[in-house]
């Protein structure tokens, strides 16, 4: 059964499924298809495991949850895979490059699929350089601990440059235009590590135990000390409910889940490459909760072994609490060393996913026309977008070397949260417009689960301050603004004639 058409001048006009697949495979703009589904699980690991696992469960437990953090990632992993399990669905469906963006296109109409691309290119973009900005920050810090002394910041015509981001950027990069599958393996060995540093980190920090330290396992809720803030370092929820700050107890334990769901965002980037996988109907739902359930092991047993070494009252009073803070406090100084590598080692392989979902979320959007063709040309031998590699590189790169990007860190939070919201809605269009269509995984119990999915992600961005709302209400004004004098006259499905305008 195939969709009735709408009008061509619709922003809600759609394109269908097997056109979508069609262009996945146009001469000169096609991908090869070359990873396996340990690859695709590697590589959430590798874009959900960074510096955050060594700092979030902390501050979550000194913050919110105390001893019952572990039960606050439980919740986020379970948020998240809801969100996942509607990915799953689409990108063994549609088993082609561009994620959210390209689900929008087939279910949702044309101009919420630009807006859901735009949201991703802020995602994407932001996140990258802001985690090649703090890769930079991490590597002078680890010339520090072994008392190297290479300076990390240069001048260049009078500008102040972090040359670590810069570097790193340009090697992924130029191992990305090589070819995926070269990068897959480069961030196979860099992964294995990075995970073999934090379960050192777990077990050492389990020979410190005390049972204790867990009780009460659920602090009893108390106000949250401290002024409330101005009305832009509020969430937004706040502000429109004027609720009082407070923490631990249950609310305490759903304000952890809250703060350390951003610990599991990436898996989304892991639906971008698609288009590059092998039998993709089998390997993405395999790959993609293989990678799931493998960080959220990570991620509790961190905390645990965390919570078990030191009361959480002892990180409620650090300024910025971490694992090095428990570390120190029970005599193993030590540790902060190992720490620092493994931030360094998890970031690296954070920032080569994220520069391969960006270019591949733009090969999609140029690929319908929506950006310019040409910027979709693949190379003819590696079958890479060496021109949008090259400029979603120089982006990040200029970004991180020479701006204060860090303060735009919760952008990528709400960048991929409206992702979400909008991917499991759009799995229930399916569902309805598609029923005919084989599908490698379907989510359980849908409409329900993925309506509560959208529902819990619209929450989480309630929870994101005003300052990050109104910054993203301008991407949205800026985005918006091109897709009319750009994107919706240059689209192909808008053409008449063109084959796939639904």
């Amino acid at each position: 059964m195939s969709q009735q058409p709408r009008p061509s001048r619709s922003l809600f006009r759609t394109k269908s499924i097997e056109q979508t697949i069609a262009d996945s495979v146009e001469p000169g703009r096609e991908l090869k298809r070359s990873l396996t589904a340990w690859d695709l699980m590697i590589l959430g690991v590798a874009v959900a495991v960074g510096a955050g696992i060594f700092s979030v469960g902390a501050r979550a437990a000194g913050s919110f949850a105390g001893p019952a953090v572990s039960v606050s990632f439980m919740l986020a992993a379970l948020a998240c895979a809801l969100a996942i399990m509607c990915y799953a669905e689409f990108a063994s469906s549609i088993p082609v490059a561009g994620s959210a963006y390209t689900y929008t296109y087939a279910t949702l109409g044309e101009f919420l699929a630009w807006i859901i691309g735009w949201d991703l290119i802020l995602e994407l973009l932001t996140a990258a350089a802001v985690i090649a900005k703090y890769w930079g920050i991490y590597l002078a810090m680890v010339f520090e601990l072994f008392d190297v002394h290479i300076p990390t910041t240069i001048g260049v015509f009078g500008l102040a440059m972090d040359w670590g981001p810069l570097f790193i950027v340009s090697v992924f990069t130029g191992l990305l235009i090589l070819g995926t599958k070269m990068s897959a393996r480069v961030n196979n060995v860099f992964t294995m590590i990075k995970v073999g540093i934090v379960v050192f980190v777990i077990v050492v920090g389990l020979t410190y135990f005390n049972a204790d330290n867990l009780t009460p396992f659920v602090p009893p809720s108390e106000p949250a000390g401290g002024a409330e803030g101005d009305v832009w370092s509020q969430s937004l929820l706040a502000w429109l409910t004027g609720a009082a700050p407070a923490k631990y107890g249950i609310a305490g334990v759903l304000s952890g889940a809250a703060l350390v769901f951003f610990a599991f965002i990436g898996f989304d980037v892991v639906a971008t490459s698609a288009e590059e996988v092998k039998n993709p109907q089998r390997t993405l739902p395999l790959g993609i909760f293989g990678g799931l359930a493998l960080v959220t092991l990570l991620y509790i047993g961190v905390a645990f072994a965390l919570t078990g070494m030191v009361p959480y009252t002892v990180l409620a009073e650090a300024e910025n609490p971490s694992l090095a803070t428990a570390f120190v406090a029970v005599g193993a100084p030590w540790a902060a060393q190992v720490i620092s590598v493994g931030i360094l080692v998890g970031l690296t392989t954070v920032i080569m996913v994220l520069l391969m979902g960006l270019s591949r979320v733009l090969l999609a959007m140029s690929r319908d026309g929506l950006l310019p063709r040409w910027l979709s040309v693949t190379s003819e031998t590696r079958k890479t977008p060496v021109r949008l590699q090259l400029i979603s590189g120089a982006a990040v790169a200029l970004l991180a070397g020479f701006t204060q990007v860090e303060i735009l860190e919760e952008m990528i939070n709400i960048g991929t949260l409206s992702a979400f919201v909008l991917v499991s809605l759009a799995v229930v269009v399916l569902r309805r417009t598609r029923p005919d269509l084989k599908r490698g995984y379907r989510v359980p119990f849908s409409p329900v689960l993925p309506v509560i999915s959208a529902l819990l992600c619209f929450y989480l961005m309630l929870n994101l301050t005003t300052l990050t709302w109104v910054r993203f209400a301008v991407w949205l004004a800026v985005g918006a603004a091109i897709y009319f004098a750009y994107g919706r006259r240059n689209a192909r499905v808008g053409r008449p004639g063109t084959a796939g305008e639904g």
